[in-house]
């Protein structure tokens, strides 16, 4: 896999015309995903047995699938490994996965990924923008926010907003508009 490297890889996740910001944790060639039981993302999964990591450079439409569904224009449907699996799109590169249950709680599911196609759809350089990777921290912390009111989350989406508002460019700053109007 060329397009994960080590640690955890921020991606949106497809599954049958659903998408959600996930975390890919990739340590020692082996890929994992731990989804919250409830999520579309996961039950989707746990029925499928498929998912999609998208590549994808635009800080709206990661906020836009963290707190709301997208149009079904959204997606491209891929035939792989006997699947119809559903693409973003927009994503600049992909890889789809077989998804195998590893571990289930009462709270979540482990799933281990094995990838069945990798696609660069463009090559893209994307130069290092703090504003774009404070979006998706603040996004992290919003989906959290919204389930339980924290305080202390709430000051790291502070913190994080002052980086974008100083870094960011007009993608980044529409895009904490949106999400600062999801949490409020």
């Amino acid at each position: 896999m060329g397009l994960l490297k080590g640690g955890i890889n921020e991606i949106i996740a497809t599954t049958a015309n659903n998408a959600a910001p996930i975390g890919i944790h990739y340590r020692e060639q082996t890929a994992r995903m731990i989804l919250f039981l409830g999520s579309h993302t996961a039950e989707n999964i746990e029925r499928d047995g498929w998912v999609v990591a998208n590549f994808v450079h635009d800080p709206i439409l990661y906020v836009k699938s963290a707190f709301g569904d997208l149009s079904r224009e959204a997606f491209v449907e891929e035939p792989v490994a006997g699947h119809q699996m559903h693409r973003l799109r927009e994503a600049e590169a992909w890889i789809a996965f077989s998804a195998t249950i590893e571990n289930k709680t009462s709270e979540a599911l482990v799933v281990r990924l094995t990838p069945e196609r990798e696609i660069m759809e463009g090559a893209f350089i994307q130069p290092i923008n703090r504003g774009f990777n404070s979006i998706i921290d603040a996004t992290v912390h919003a989906t959290r926010y919204i389930r339980n009111r924290d305080a202390e989350l709430k000051k790291l989406i502070d913190y994080h907003a002052g980086i974008i508002r100083k870094c960011g460019g007009k993608r980044e700053i529409e895009a904490l508009n949106l999400l600062m109007s999801y949490i409020e």
